[in-house]
């Protein structure tokens, strides 16, 4: 029976148990706040299973991420995180959408995996490199105007989150360290928005969880690059 559960979600067994426990942490944080925003728990549990299906290079963990885009658009906006909500509106979720068509134009072989790319081209980087630097510029006085709430740390993560949707678009395995540190960024934003309000806190335990997710995610992502090139 568990077996055949495994098969319909796609998943080994270690995916399954991180996704259970990434559930628990997050619905189980949600209750013990006494929480009602149940948009926002939606979209948490939206959130940690696309990173699943992300580790596993499937296309679906792309389409997750544009849905979990809008909500943490919406609570983002609730807490005048004016950065937040530009960058998965107007960047995580196009950019995934990009990720989305590029995975689909790459699968490797008969699987529902993607065929990883090693590394990024001398152009690519370049590329990356330079438009980072303008998407921080850009972002950062944009936000500067609206008044946002914890401006630096807000811009820093518009900078984390470009450079690792970029290296998801392009199949690169380091995607998910530039997640890592985009997480570690918001982990920090949601502290303080957590210390103002306690419906908070579901968020913050949310991006531990995708810490966690994020880290399984790189080291899956290696394995697939082994296999893919020994086979």
């Amino acid at each position: 029976m568990f077996n055949k559960i495994l098969k319909i979600l796609s998943l080994d067994k270690t995916g399954f148990t991180l996704w259970m426990i990434s559930l628990g942490a997050v619905v189980g944080a949600f209750f013990f706040t006494s929480g009602n925003d149940f948009l926002s728990l939606l979209g948490t549990i939206i959130g940690v299973t696309s990173l699943i299906y992300l580790a596993k290079g499937y296309v679906i963990g792309q389409v997750l991420i544009i849905i979990f885009s809008l909500f943490y658009a919406v609570v983002s906006y609730k807490n005048q995180y004016y950065g937040e909500m530009i960058t998965y509106l107007f960047m995580t979720a196009p950019m995934a959408f990009i990720a989305l068509i590029q995975w689909m134009k790459n699968p490797y072989g008969e699987t529902n995996e993607v065929k990883v790319r090693s590394k990024l081209t001398t152009g690519h980087t370049i590329f990356l490199i330079i438009s980072s630097i303008l998407v921080t510029a850009i972002f950062y006085f944009i936000l500067k105007v609206l008044g946002n709430a914890s401006l630096l740390v807000s811009t820093l993560s518009i900078t984390t989150s470009y450079v690792a949707a970029y290296l998801t678009a392009a199949r690169v395995p380091y995607y998910a360290l530039g997640y890592a540190l985009n997480d570690v960024v918001l982990i920090i934003l949601w502290v303080a928005a957590s210390i103002k309000s306690s419906e908070n806190i579901p968020l913050l335990v949310n991006f531990s969880v995708f810490l966690m997710n994020d880290l399984y995610g790189f080291i899956s992502w290696k394995k697939m690059e082994k296999r893919q090139k020994n086979i």
